[in-house]
């Protein structure tokens, strides 16, 4: 009796033991399927699926004929999971053997290819779990080129992975790199890259992925959830032959004379597209380091300077359109002329009183004779005579940073810098400025915007950002042509001639040689230029050349060699057909 009652103890004992821990582990399920399955469900998720930024391509940057100037190519991080990490298994393909693959030779694996020590790839590894024992992420190296990131995934180590970033290459250097700017770390710098962002940057995707417990990603899990989108195409003017040719006739006339820097700036006339807008030093946009700040951008923009003589195709052409003037009008012109107080006006050379027709003023570069056709019009008129040709504001490209010149307020201009910026003295205007001026006398009177970007094609094929190609008529068409002509007796009859000259072609050109103003005076330095078109009886280029403070030959004869080797190779790139007449024949003096 007393074992049977024994028994039923122990049963109900093992009962209650046995429903005690049934209720323990479905208070245990409840919690884990019922209260906190939300929780569990995205910890779990969060361990084994991984999201991923897809990157999209940034758009490229060309030139006129398609040629790239900047694209995307693509680089690699190489990633560790440090909780991950451990020996691994290698199998040999060729005989099946497995064979165990310790963590230090798979870090001096990996070291090898991507040139690191395998000591410092470890303390990233030691370094990340002292924080935290379940780090799931680190930096092993950056930016690694597409063959080391195939060489390192060949390896197949589990807890390496890698994320691929674009990166930004240049493929011909120096060329329109001080157009086309550059990236760096917190994206676009300078230039198109940064003032064309919007066309140029891409729209990033994602994707996410699925990891096993040993951190192994699984083959075929991969999810795209937003296809990425890539950048425009951002399609300029200019040529880069040109460009090249360009930057390497300014940089071996600007090295020779010594001068301080140097620009070209080619333009074609029907449209106002800018073909060429060399700087001289400039920048290597995939070596930006090496280039001094001050040669980072580009100065055909941003660098305003007193452009000397060249202004005075300008001023007269002006003149001439407001009947100020006739080209065969006789002028006595004196040695020097007098402005207000003690101060005169003199020229390039000493001379007695010379009989020139207003032809002969402009073509012999009179700083006197053209004050004494300039004191026929009020401070008021000379402002908008020059402002007409879109002086004293940036130009239609609107370039970063681009600086719009100077022309004095004409209610508190000196009576004598009201004659002098006449001639391109005590005013300033930048290379693109003088050669957009020269755009419209070169076409009829009619300016054209000047254009750097032709156009931002869209991966949908859409185009944005085109020019509106609508002209202004400035001067009248006999004002720009006899202009012109009075232009082409410089390159005919000047002392330039023979420095001038391209045989089958007529040649119009102006010459400049400014004073350069230090501490508010005049010094002994020097900015040279010469500004032209061609050919003459039917203008189809502008080329403007200036070179900064050069230590010799500091007149405009140091700009004539490079001005006629550009214009030269511009005129056979474009094949543009000889001239067919001669030039003709002005009487410049009576």
């Amino acid at each position: 009796m007393i074992a049977v009652r024994r028994t039923r103890r122990r049963l109900a004992l093992t009962v209650v033991i046995v429903a005690a821990v049934l209720l323990a582990f479905l208070v245990r399920l409840i919690d884990i399927q019922v209260v906190r399955a939300g929780e569990l469900a995205e910890q779990s998720e969060a361990r084994r699926s991984i999201p991923q930024v897809l990157q999209g391509a940034r758009g490229d940057i060309v030139d006129r004929n398609g040629v790239v100037l900047a694209d995307t190519v693509y680089r690699y991080d190489i990633t560790v999971s440090p909780r991950f990490v451990a020996p691994s298994t290698i199998l040999d393909e060729e005989t099946g053997q497995r064979t165990t693959r310790t963590v230090w030779e798979a870090l001096g694996q990996l070291a090898a290819l991507t040139d690191q020590d395998p000591a410092a790839l470890q303390s990233i590894i030691d370094s990340e779990l002292a924080v935290d024992p379940d780090d799931d992420f680190a930096y092993l190296v950056r930016g690694v080129e597409t063959e080391v990131y195939q060489a390192v995934r060949d390896l197949r180590i589990p807890w390496v992975y890698f994320e691929r970033q674009p990166a930004r290459a240049y493929p011909n250097g120096q060329v329109a790199g001080n157009l086309v700017g550059f990236l760096g770390t917190d994206g676009p710098q300078t230039g198109l890259e940064l003032a064309a962002d919007e066309c140029l940057a891409a729209t990033d995707g994602t994707s996410t992925y699925e990891r096993g417990a040993d951190g192994v990603r699984l083959p075929g899990t991969t999810v795209v959830e937003q296809e990425p989108v890539n950048g425009g195409t951002l399609e300029l003017t200019i040529d880069s032959d040109v460009q090249w040719f360009a930057q390497q006739a300014i940089a071996e006339q600007g090295t020779a004379i010594g001068a301080d820097w140097a620009t070209a700036f080619v333009v074609r006339v029907a449209d106002g597209a800018v073909i060429a807008a060399a700087d001289w030093p400039t920048v290597d946009p995939n070596d930006v380091n090496s280039t001094s700040v001050d040669n980072l951008g580009a100065r055909s923009f941003t660098a305003p300077y007193e452009p000397g003589s060249t202004i005075k195709a300008l001023t007269f052409a002006a003149l001439l359109d407001e009947g100020v003037t006739t080209p065969l009008e006789r002028f006595t012109v004196p040695g020097r002329y007098a402005t207000i107080l003690n101060y005169t006006i003199g020229d390039a050379w000493a001379h007695g009183d010379l009989p020139l027709t207003t032809a002969g003023i402009l073509m012999n570069s009179s700083n006197v004779g053209t004050s004494m056709v300039v004191e026929r019009t009020s401070a008021e008129q000379r402002a908008e005579m020059l402002q007409r040709f879109g002086l004293d504001e940036p130009t239609a490209v609107g370039f970063l940073g681009e600086e719009g010149g100077d022309i004095q307020d004409p209610a508190s201009i000196d009576g004598h810098s009201a004659f002098t910026q006449m001639f391109g003295q005590g005013m300033t205007a930048t290379s693109a400025q003088v050669a957009s001026a020269y755009q419209a006398i070169a076409n009829g009177g009619v300016h054209m915007p000047l254009t750097l970007v032709a156009g931002c094609r869209l991966p949908d094929g859409t185009v944005g950002m085109q020019p509106s190609g609508e002209g202004e008529r400035i001067l009248s068409e006999e004002a720009a042509h006899t202009t012109v002509s009075i232009l082409e007796s410089v390159v005919t009859d000047g002392f330039l001639s023979s420095q001038l000259t391209i045989p089958g072609y007529r040649v119009a050109a102006k010459t400049g040689t400014a004073e350069v103003a230090e501490n508010g005076r005049y010094g002994g330095q020097r900015i040279v230029s010469l500004a032209g078109m061609a050919p003459a009886d039917d203008p189809q280029f502008v080329v403007v050349v200036t070179l900064a403070r050069p230590d010799t030959m500091r007149t405009s004869a140091a700009a004539a060699p490079t001005f006629r080797s550009i214009m030269t190779q511009v005129l056979k790139t474009f094949r543009v057909p000889p001239s067919t007449q001669p030039a003709p024949s002005l009487p410049l003096t009576w």
